[in-house]
């Protein structure tokens, strides 16, 4: 119990100490009357490189940060509690891919926020556990759809209001689903069902020559140890 408990723990820490670094900086912004606007991705523009690995960490506004907030956290503490050898490598996969495809697809303007990291999570959980087909993390990808379904439709541009970047949203879930595909073979995978079962036919034949083997070592032993009868006088 306690075990289990510890491990929930240590999923969170990653995850709490990123929105705590989210809040601190929208903080700063806020009482020292910065823009931190051009830390986003600014798309095929030089001033805008920089942006791939910062944008996440910049909000338009508190209600743009509090929005993201907790499936920031509910997603980030799924990938590294399910996920946890693998999570540190495909967080950074997501958060730099994502970055990457906004910047060569994205329009005009500056890029900011953790959404298309939302996405990309979203969509790794939901296709992992659907590649898996694996009990648990399957019940993972029920739950993600279940919470966050109706994200999809800011992937598009027919829905997602003007100012959303519906290209980062569509970015971060490209990027989720790649990471699910690529990283399939490592992480938890389904238990072999077969893995119980009863040993294969060669080691039975060849337990049951030793068995053979030994009942006739034990035969001429008895053999062996029998007195000898004295001839008839």
């Amino acid at each position: 119990m306690k075990q289990d408990v510890r491990r929930i723990a240590l999923a969170a820490v990653i995850p709490l100490f990123l929105i705590f670094i989210l809040y601190l900086l929208k903080f700063l912004e806020v009482g020292m009357d910065w823009d931190f606007r051009r830390l986003g991705v600014y798309p095929m523009e030089q001033r805008g490189v920089f942006g791939i690995f910062a944008h996440p960490l910049v909000h338009g506004s508190l209600r743009h940060l509090l929005a993201n907030t907790l499936p920031l956290f509910f997603l980030s503490w799924c990938l590294f509690y399910f996920y946890r050898h693998i999570a540190s490598y495909i967080f950074f996969a997501i958060w730099i891919g994502c970055g990457a495809l906004t910047f060569l697809i994205g329009k005009p303007g500056w890029h900011i926020g953790a959404s298309g990291i939302i996405y990309g999570l979203a969509f790794f959980l939901f296709f992992s556990g659907i590649l898996r087909k694996h009990v648990p993390l399957i019940a993972i990808s029920l739950l993600v759809t279940f919470l966050y379904g109706g994200l999809i439709w800011n992937m598009f541009p027919f829905f997602a209001k003007e100012t959303t970047s519906w290209e980062g949203h569509l970015s971060g879930a490209i990027a989720g689903t790649i990471c699910a595909i690529a990283f399939m073979e490592y992480g938890p995978q389904r238990p072999d069902p077969f893995a119980d079962e009863e040993e294969t036919p060669d080691e039975e034949s060849g337990e049951e020559g030793k068995e053979y083997e030994e009942e006739a070592n034990t035969e001429v032993k008895a053999d062996c140890n029998k007195p000898e009868e004295d001839p008839a006088s």
